[in-house]
């Protein structure tokens, strides 16, 4: 199984995730997602596009005080990372 460095949904570095990861439906921790995105093996926002998460995590950035043009950059590859492959 492939160890992700980052989030593959919405490019967070897992290392930063406060709970250390996602979490599976069977309780054990997701080596693909972060816990703001995945927890108890789904989706905590379900229905959110790719272009829907660049801009909402944009704007955390942003709010952590990431300049515009950074977190655009960071943003930028957020549709190629796994979750959202299949729905491009």
């Amino acid at each position: 199984m492939k160890t992700y460095k980052n989030c593959q949904s919405c490019a967070m570095p897992l290392k930063k995730d406060p709970k250390g990861g996602g979490t599976e439906a069977d309780g054990s921790k997701s080596n693909m997602y972060c816990s703001y995105c995945y927890e108890k093996g789904a989706f905590l926002q379900p229905h959110i596009t790719a272009g829907e998460m660049q801009v909402f995590v944009k704007g955390k950035l942003k709010e952590m005080g990431f300049p515009g043009f950074l977190a655009g950059l960071f943003t930028n590859n957020i549709p190629k990372l796994e979750r959202w492959k299949k729905q491009n």
